[in-house]
């Protein structure tokens, strides 16, 4: 098993409380797993106001802050005048000015009777999704902080929250990072062939190493409850041939069994696989854009428009350790993906992809 700088020490770990699951676990979950998008769910699972105030704080908003609070009010009215003057959609006047904007996220997950308030709801919170995360991007571009302070901030943040898994008794064998290089980003950048190319979404990566396949759950539910907004997930760049998601649902209460909705290419729980990985080759990986807030020491404000947090793109990977071993042997070896990475390279650059067509010959009859 590889080491890299950032190495978290689990070492006298606390006993471990088996966490018990809600629908809106299960549903974050699968979302990981599957690399949906949530623009495309029918409703979110919020119980009360304190999961949805523990929601908004892994995008780091503090509802007992008036600068949060404010944003967040913000981001709401955008989205509702968006959902007026565009969609032509009306919205009743208590939820075009709620008096706690929180109410909207629980109203998203009503369940049975006339359901117009929470297609509204549904509706809000997928556009402040879009337009926070636009924002933010907008921010980054504005701020006079570089890539690799973020990073530095991110990783800080990151391994306080390993520190909290292993406080909570998590059965984390092994958490740690690591950042690309720079002649591992031009690597990859050659050997990817899809049409994001110019994107590396790996530049900072954490793999967390558990016991035993049946402890991935608690990890994977501490994760989407405590590290990360699991809405800002990166659609289409999650890999999963580890972890069986059929058996969430018989995690669940009784009561919210049955309501887990359906999503879109489920195939894609178990397909996806880096085409440089053996075959047997086994993990679960995805992408998160994961919050920083920016520093207030950092000159300029940009008021409640923008915000203070901005997203860089992090990727967590997790395995439990027999299959550490397992994929360090024969073809999944480390050392043979990074060599058929660099076949493809070669190949590319001395090569190209491209075929040349071949010039006919006078009469010469097309086959």
């Amino acid at each position: 098993m590889r080491r890299d700088i950032l190495e978290l020490d689990t070492s006298s770990q606390a006993e471990y409380r088996r966490l018990e699951l809600t629908l809106g676990d299960v549903e974050a979950i699968r979302l990981v797993l599957s690399g949906a998008s949530v623009v495309d769910w029918q409703r979110i699972e919020f119980a009360d106001l304190e999961s949805v105030d523990r929601f908004l704080s892994t995008m780091l908003l503090d509802m007992s802050d008036p600068t949060d609070r404010e944003r967040l009010r913000y981001v709401y009215n955008e989205a509702v005048s968006y959902l007026e003057e565009q969609l032509k959609l009306r919205f009743p006047q208590g939820m075009r000015h709620p008096t706690d904007v929180r109410e909207v996220f629980m109203q998203a997950g009503q369940w049975g009777g006339f359901r117009r308030r929470q297609i509204l709801a549904c509706a809000a919170l997928k556009l402040m999704h879009v337009i926070h995360h636009m924002e933010s991007a907008d921010l980054k571009f504005k701020s006079p902080i570089s890539e690799a302070e973020l990073f530095d901030l991110a990783e800080a943040r990151i391994l306080k929250m390993g520190r909290s898994m292993r406080e909570a008794g998590l059965p984390v064998v092994s958490f740690y990072g690591s950042r690309k290089s720079r002649s591992s980003i031009i690597t990859k950048l050659l050997a990817k062939k899809e049409s994001l190319a110019a994107t590396v979404f790996d530049k900072l990566r954490f793999r967390i190493v558990v016991e035993r396949n049946e402890d991935l759950l608690a990890v994977l539910t501490y994760m989407v409850r405590n590290f990360f907004p699991f809405n800002f997930v990166i659609p289409e760049q999650s890999h999963n041939n580890l972890f069986d998601p059929s058996a969430l649902e018989a995690e669940l209460p009784a009561e919210s069994q049955g309501r887990i909705q359906t999503l879109p290419d489920e195939l894609r729980f178990t397909t996806g696989k880096n085409e440089f990985s053996g075959d047997t080759y086994r993990m679960i990986n995805f992408i998160a854009d994961f919050p920083v807030k920016l520093p207030e020491s950092l000159p300029g404000t940009f008021g409640f428009e923008l915000g203070r947090v901005v997203f860089l793109m992090i990727e967590f990977q997790l395995v439990d350790e027999a299959t550490v071993r397992q994929n360090e042997e024969g073809d999944n070896a480390h050392h043979l993906y990074k060599e058929r990475q660099y076949t493809q390279v070669a190949r590319r650059l001395k090569r190209g992809g491209w075929r040349l067509k071949k010039k006919k010959k006078p009469g010469e009859e097309t086959p």
